[in-house]
């Protein structure tokens, strides 16, 4: 996974309030990623930096009768957006599948990776039935995309443009490759997604723009981009059931790994 793909100076400073999240909160973090527009591969010149992390605490912090804050996150500021979930929380999202999760784990740009615990947990990534899942999370994301900002619109904001694009690139991407979760970057997204030469030009065209505007870059509508979008949401609509899940099997295997990756990681504590 590249690290090249973030400024030194920046990667510098998020990993510097990851190393004060570890010490304030007294965790461990497993992963710590790229989760925006840079990892999705059409960053703007001043777009923000997205952190997202995954993270342990100790042991008996969940030898609990109330539950504790499953999530850390950070104020936001023009610059960074760091926040994380724990690790109980996020295999719980892994069973059903999330998909924002997957998209972490498939990230191409890693601030912390252990791999001592994050392969297996990759691995078990990869067991879930992920299909169905992905095509209602992506189809209701793009939906509420559209209908917020490209919908009846003359002129758009190249950055929401590409926040309806996407998602449905990711659902085409689930029909051709059903048993593959969709890349998160976006380059490698399309390459799998069997688009005819036109619409493929025109959105080489949308993301060279993109990458020379601002954040809110103004482009005219385009009926070719709605008409592709809105043609694999339907199809999405129709189909998101076909698949199966298999939820209830993998539960006894998450608890198993849930308590592996705790031993591994506060090993030295024991």
């Amino acid at each position: 996974m590249s690290a090249n793909l973030i400024e030194p100076e920046y990667r510098q400073k998020v990993l510097q309030e990851l190393q004060q999240i570890e010490r304030r909160h007294d965790v461990r973090i497993l992963f710590a990623i790229e989760s925006g527009s840079r990892a999705w591969g059409f960053p703007s010149p001043d777009s923000d930096y997205d952190a997202r992390f995954v993270y342990a605490r100790r042991p008996d912090w969940y030898l609990s009768i109330t539950p504790g804050r499953d999530v850390i996150e950070l104020p936001i500021d023009d610059l960074l957006d760091i926040n994380g979930w724990d690790i109980k929380k996020a295999l719980g999202l892994l069973l059903k599948p999330n998909p924002v999760l997957l998209e972490w784990l498939d990230s191409p740009i890693r601030y912390i990776w252990n791999d001592v615990v994050c392969d297996p947990l990759v691995g078990f990534s990869r067991e879930i039935s992920h299909a169905t899942a992905c095509l209602y999370h992506y189809r209701n994301l793009g939906i509420r995309q559209y209908k917020l900002h490209l919908e009846g619109k003359a002129d758009i904001k190249l950055k929401k443009l590409l926040y309806v694009l996407r998602p449905a690139m990711a659902v085409r991407w689930v029909r051709l490759n059903p048993e593959r979760f969709p890349p998160m970057n976006f380059h490698e997204l399309i390459a799998g997604c069997d688009l005819d030469a036109v619409l493929h030009a025109e959105i080489d065209d949308i993301l060279e723009q993109k990458s020379k505007t601002k954040e809110l870059g103004l482009s005219p509508a385009r009926p070719d981009i709605n008409a592709f979008c809105e043609s694999e949401f339907e199809w999405a609509k129709a189909h998101a059931s076909d698949f199966t899940s298999d939820k209830k099997n993998k539960l006894e295997p998450a608890n198993v790994l849930f308590r592996q990756i705790l031993s591994k990681l506060w090993s030295d504590q024991a």
